[in-house]
């Protein structure tokens, strides 16, 4: 079929067959360096990632399910694994055993001693930034503060002495932040009734009289916060103290309930309402894939970035108030917002190219010098295809000088010579080289005839 082809076709495609032959290895090792790269790089994310999330209906619970509808836009599965709590997650991320790649943590949720030696014997954990504030609220019945005063209004926290007080589930880390906001008030925890129910639970008992009082930490929009926060009988505590509790426990903020965000109609509440409040981060893995926590970060700003009861538009995410150490790609995104390429380019491509242009211009800086080589080899290859006959041709004429065959065999060979010749292909621009040997071949051929004519 090749030989039926118009003779400027064939020659052309005899260019682009050599061409690639002679690129082949080059191109070999080009596929071989990305190869590596992109094993050793790695830069596609996982498509499973689980998320210790919180108790069934609890906030995190809630944001757990936002953050795996966010992501199964990319093709990434969020397993969200139930916990008790901060503490809980906490744990969970240091134990190598476990098989938890993010977690919801609360600000001041661990104890300082045990957090220190979690993180000498466990995995190290980064932080993707500050994601919501979570008030400390203090609810409590007013039948039990009338024995407090006439407005029967608990004032101070020294004063619940005595009370019945649900600290929070263990491993929720609201028993470990009590435990600190009582310290800081010179109060014992003995002095307490203690309980350690779940929210749920303890929401139940309050309302039943079977406790005086519960701490838990949520987001004001919580169903829980807003139902206590309208229900007769039932008032939050005012820390009126917030800033003296934000100075001397650095993970703790002010934070203020406007008045009437709760029911503008019934101006609930009736006056502005400072609170404490710790911040809820997105912990990860140090390991954790880059292009994961990329991911996070992006989802965190469309799901935690809007308006709130607290929060103003844009306050969060944020990389401020994080007791633990900034990941570089939130580091990144922080400061300079998502990748250009990804405005212009599906999130796999851009990832791709993200992660590797680095090693891309690497490789391509080492195979600049190897393709130079490869003009000099394609010509070599094209013209030995004309040359290697030139050792025969020479052979003949070497015979006719030293008489080692008589001119008429010569001849024969130099015929079948140029019939070879005449089926040899080469691109347009080496025509030349052929011409040139088939005139050489006539050449000779002319001198073997002059010999067989001054024959005897």
């Amino acid at each position: 079929m090749l030989q039926r082809m118009p003779r400027l076709i064939r020659n052309t495609l005899v260019s682009v067959r050599d061409l690639a032959a002679t690129a082949g290895p080059f191109v070999l090792i080009a596929l071989l360096l990305l190869a590596g790269a992109y094993v050793l790089l790695d830069p596609a994310p996982p498509k499973r990632v689980v998320l210790a999330t919180g108790a069934e209906q609890s906030d995190y619970a809630e944001f757990g399910k936002r953050y795996a509808v966010e992501l199964k836009r990319y093709g990434i599965e969020v397993v969200q694994k139930p916990t008790h709590g901060s503490s809980e997650n906490r744990r969970a991320l240091r134990d190598p055993a476990q098989i938890v790649e993010l977690a919801f943590v609360r600000g001041g949720s661990s104890d300082a001693v045990r957090a220190a030696d979690e993180e000498k014997s466990g995995v190290p954990l980064v932080s993707l930034g500050s994601l919501y504030l979570e008030p400390v609220w203090l609810f409590y019945r007013s039948d039990a503060a009338k024995r407090l005063n006439r407005e029967a209004t608990l004032t101070q926290l020294a004063e619940l002495r005595g009370w019945r007080v649900n600290v929070g589930a263990r491993g929720s880390g609201v028993t470990g932040l009590m435990a600190k906001l009582l310290h800081a008030n010179g109060i014992e925890r003995a002095s307490l009734k203690e309980s350690r129910l779940e929210q749920t639970p303890a929401v139940v008992a309050l309302l039943a009289g079977g406790i005086d009082a519960l701490v838990m930490t949520a987001a004001p929009e919580s169903l829980m916060v807003q139902m206590l926060l309208q229900t007769p009988g039932v008032k939050l505590f005012e820390f009126a103290q917030a800033e003296a509790y934000a100075r001397r426990l650095p993970f703790l903020s002010t934070a203020v309930l406007p008045r009437g965000v709760v029911d503008l109609a019934r101006n609930l509440p009736a006056h502005d309402l400072p609170l404490v409040a710790t911040t809820t981060t997105l912990v990860a893995r140090a390991g954790t894939h880059p292009a994961l926590l990329q991911l996070f970060v992006q989802a965190a700003q469309k799901i935690h970035g809007g308006t709130g009861w607290i929060a103003r538009a844009g306050q969060f995410p944020s990389p401020q108030n994080t007791e633990l150490p900034l990941a570089k790609e939130a580091e990144r995104y922080y400061r300079n917002g998502p990748p250009l390429l990804q405005h212009y380019l599906p999130f796999w491509l851009a990832n791709l190219i993200d992660r590797m242009w680095v090693v891309l211009v690497s490789i391509i800086a080492v195979l600049i010098p190897l393709a130079r080589v490869l003009p000099p080899l394609y010509e070599f290859r094209i013209r030995s295809r004309v040359f290697r006959w030139y050792r025969q041709l020479r052979e003949i004429e070497d015979a006719l000088r030293t008489n080692k065959a008589s001119p008429v065999e010569l001849l024969v060979e130099v015929n079948k010579l140029d019939t070879k010749a005449q089926h040899i292909t080469v691109p347009l621009s080496y025509a030349d080289e052929l011409y040139s040997l088939r005139s050489h071949i006539q050449l000779v051929r002319e001198l073997l005839s002059s010999a067989i004519k001054a024959l005897p």
